[in-house]
Protein backbone atom coordinates (compact mmCIF):
# COMPACT_ATOMS: atom_id res chain seq x y z
CA UNK A 1 0.00 0.00 0.00
CA UNK A 2 2.70 2.47 0.99
CA UNK A 3 4.65 1.45 -2.11
CA UNK A 4 1.82 2.72 -4.28
CA UNK A 5 1.69 6.02 -2.34
CA UNK A 6 5.48 6.47 -2.38
CA UNK A 7 5.65 5.77 -6.11
CA UNK A 8 2.78 8.18 -6.80
CA UNK A 9 4.44 10.91 -4.75
CA UNK A 10 7.78 10.37 -6.49
CA UNK A 11 6.16 10.61 -9.92
CA UNK A 12 4.15 13.70 -8.97
CA UNK A 13 7.28 15.38 -7.65
CA UNK A 14 9.05 14.51 -10.92
CA UNK A 15 6.17 16.06 -12.89
CA UNK A 16 6.58 19.34 -10.96
CA UNK A 17 10.37 19.26 -11.49
CA UNK A 18 9.90 18.65 -15.22
CA UNK A 19 7.52 21.61 -15.38
CA UNK A 20 10.05 23.83 -13.60
CA UNK A 21 12.74 22.63 -16.02
CA UNK A 22 10.48 23.47 -18.97
CA UNK A 23 9.91 26.93 -17.50
CA UNK A 24 13.68 27.47 -17.51
CA UNK A 25 13.67 27.28 -21.29
CA UNK A 26 11.11 30.04 -21.64
CA UNK A 27 12.79 33.37 -22.19
CA UNK A 28 12.11 36.13 -19.70
CA UNK A 29 13.33 39.71 -19.56
CA UNK A 30 16.56 38.40 -18.04
CA UNK A 31 19.22 36.28 -19.72
CA UNK A 32 19.42 32.66 -18.55
CA UNK A 33 21.89 29.98 -19.61
CA UNK A 34 19.07 27.40 -19.59
CA UNK A 35 17.62 28.73 -22.84
CA UNK A 36 20.72 27.38 -24.62
CA UNK A 37 20.13 23.77 -23.47
CA UNK A 38 18.19 22.60 -26.53
CA UNK A 39 20.70 24.11 -29.00
CA UNK A 40 23.12 21.52 -30.37
CA UNK A 41 26.52 22.25 -31.93
CA UNK A 42 28.31 20.03 -34.41
CA UNK A 43 31.30 19.25 -32.16
CA UNK A 44 33.68 17.23 -34.37
CA UNK A 45 30.81 15.35 -35.98
CA UNK A 46 28.79 14.81 -32.81
CA UNK A 47 25.72 16.91 -31.89
CA UNK A 48 26.62 18.37 -28.49
CA UNK A 49 24.79 20.88 -26.26
CA UNK A 50 26.50 24.29 -26.14
CA UNK A 51 26.88 23.98 -22.37
CA UNK A 52 29.15 20.94 -22.84
CA UNK A 53 31.58 22.56 -25.26
CA UNK A 54 31.70 26.10 -23.83
CA UNK A 55 31.56 28.04 -20.60
CA UNK A 56 28.24 29.91 -20.44
CA UNK A 57 27.94 32.90 -18.09
CA UNK A 58 25.58 35.81 -17.53
CA UNK A 59 27.76 38.90 -16.97
CA UNK A 60 24.79 41.29 -17.18
CA UNK A 61 21.03 40.78 -16.72
CA UNK A 62 20.36 40.97 -20.47
CA UNK A 63 23.51 39.31 -21.81
CA UNK A 64 24.96 35.81 -22.09
CA UNK A 65 28.66 35.25 -22.71
CA UNK A 66 29.70 31.97 -24.35
CA UNK A 67 33.42 31.14 -24.12
CA UNK A 68 34.20 27.96 -26.12
CA UNK A 69 36.74 25.59 -24.57
CA UNK A 70 38.16 25.12 -28.07
CA UNK A 71 38.39 28.52 -29.81
CA UNK A 72 37.99 26.87 -33.24
CA UNK A 73 34.40 26.00 -32.22
CA UNK A 74 33.36 29.67 -32.02
CA UNK A 75 32.03 29.70 -35.59
CA UNK A 76 30.10 26.44 -35.17
CA UNK A 77 28.48 27.72 -31.97
CA UNK A 78 27.57 30.98 -33.67
CA UNK A 79 25.94 29.11 -36.59
CA UNK A 80 24.01 26.83 -34.21
CA UNK A 81 22.57 29.87 -32.41
CA UNK A 82 21.65 31.57 -35.70
CA UNK A 83 19.92 28.40 -36.92
CA UNK A 84 17.97 27.97 -33.66
CA UNK A 85 14.56 29.48 -32.93
CA UNK A 86 16.08 31.68 -30.20
CA UNK A 87 15.63 34.84 -32.25
CA UNK A 88 18.87 36.43 -30.99
CA UNK A 89 21.76 37.48 -33.22
CA UNK A 90 25.09 36.35 -31.75
CA UNK A 91 28.02 38.80 -31.60
CA UNK A 92 31.33 37.02 -32.20
CA UNK A 93 34.36 38.93 -30.87
CA UNK A 94 36.88 36.25 -31.90
CA UNK A 95 37.31 34.68 -28.46
CA UNK A 96 33.69 34.40 -27.38
CA UNK A 97 30.12 35.00 -28.34
CA UNK A 98 27.81 37.52 -26.71
CA UNK A 99 24.05 37.25 -26.86
CA UNK A 100 22.32 40.54 -26.07
CA UNK A 101 18.65 40.21 -25.15
CA UNK A 102 16.53 43.22 -26.08
CA UNK A 103 13.60 44.13 -23.86
CA UNK A 104 10.49 42.18 -24.84
CA UNK A 105 7.35 43.85 -26.11
CA UNK A 106 4.17 43.57 -24.06
CA UNK A 107 2.62 41.37 -26.76
CA UNK A 108 5.59 38.97 -26.62
CA UNK A 109 5.40 38.83 -22.81
CA UNK A 110 1.69 37.96 -23.02
CA UNK A 111 2.43 35.20 -25.56
CA UNK A 112 5.12 33.77 -23.30
CA UNK A 113 2.76 33.98 -20.32
CA UNK A 114 0.29 31.84 -22.29
CA UNK A 115 3.10 29.37 -23.02
CA UNK A 116 3.85 29.19 -19.27
CA UNK A 117 0.18 28.48 -18.55
CA UNK A 118 0.10 25.78 -21.25
CA UNK A 119 3.17 24.02 -19.87
CA UNK A 120 1.83 24.26 -16.31
CA UNK A 121 -1.40 22.62 -17.47
CA UNK A 122 0.63 19.81 -19.08
CA UNK A 123 2.36 19.27 -15.72
CA UNK A 124 -0.99 19.17 -13.92
CA UNK A 125 -2.30 16.63 -16.43
CA UNK A 126 0.77 14.46 -15.74
CA UNK A 127 0.05 14.68 -11.98
CA UNK A 128 -3.58 13.68 -12.54
CA UNK A 129 -2.48 10.74 -14.69
CA UNK A 130 -0.29 9.54 -11.81
CA UNK A 131 -3.30 9.85 -9.48
CA UNK A 132 -5.45 7.84 -11.90
CA UNK A 133 -2.82 5.11 -12.16
CA UNK A 134 -2.32 4.92 -8.36
CA UNK A 135 -6.04 4.69 -7.65
CA UNK A 136 -6.41 1.95 -10.28
CA UNK A 137 -3.60 0.00 -8.58
CA UNK A 138 -5.28 0.40 -5.20
CA UNK A 139 -8.64 -0.73 -6.59
CA UNK A 140 -6.94 -3.76 -8.12
CA UNK A 141 -5.43 -4.56 -4.71
CA UNK A 142 -8.89 -4.30 -3.12
CA UNK A 143 -10.36 -6.47 -5.87
CA UNK A 144 -7.68 -9.10 -5.15
CA UNK A 145 -8.58 -8.88 -1.42
CA UNK A 146 -5.11 -7.48 -0.52
CA UNK A 147 -6.73 -4.49 1.19
CA UNK A 148 -10.18 -3.83 2.63
CA UNK A 149 -12.72 -1.41 1.22
CA UNK A 150 -12.15 0.92 4.18
CA UNK A 151 -8.39 0.86 3.47
CA UNK A 152 -9.14 1.67 -0.15
CA UNK A 153 -11.22 4.74 0.76
CA UNK A 154 -8.50 6.03 3.12
CA UNK A 155 -5.75 5.44 0.57
CA UNK A 156 -7.75 7.09 -2.23
CA UNK A 157 -8.09 10.16 0.00
CA UNK A 158 -4.32 10.17 0.64
CA UNK A 159 -3.64 9.93 -3.11
CA UNK A 160 -6.05 12.83 -3.70
CA UNK A 161 -4.30 14.86 -0.97
CA UNK A 162 -0.95 14.23 -2.70
CA UNK A 163 -2.48 15.28 -6.00
CA UNK A 164 -3.84 18.50 -4.50
CA UNK A 165 -0.44 19.26 -2.91
CA UNK A 166 1.52 18.87 -6.16
CA UNK A 167 -1.07 20.68 -8.28
CA UNK A 168 -0.79 23.59 -5.82
CA UNK A 169 3.03 23.50 -6.14
CA UNK A 170 2.70 23.61 -9.92
CA UNK A 171 0.41 26.64 -9.67
CA UNK A 172 2.94 28.32 -7.35
CA UNK A 173 5.85 27.90 -9.78
CA UNK A 174 3.56 28.98 -12.63
CA UNK A 175 2.75 32.25 -10.85
CA UNK A 176 6.44 32.91 -10.17
CA UNK A 177 7.38 32.27 -13.81
CA UNK A 178 4.50 34.37 -15.15
CA UNK A 179 5.63 37.24 -12.90
CA UNK A 180 9.19 36.84 -14.29
CA UNK A 181 7.91 36.89 -17.86
CA UNK A 182 5.69 39.93 -17.34
CA UNK A 183 8.46 41.88 -15.55
CA UNK A 184 9.71 44.83 -17.59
Amino acid sequence: MSEVLNEAERKMKSAVEATVHDFGRIRTGRASAQILEPIMVDYYGTPTPITQCANVSVPEPRQILISPYDKSMTGAIERAIQNSDLGINPNNDGTGIRLNFPPMTEERRKDLSKEVAKRAEEGIIAIRNVRHHAINELREMQKNKEITEDDLKGLEKRVQDLTDKYVAKTHEVQKVKEAEVMEI
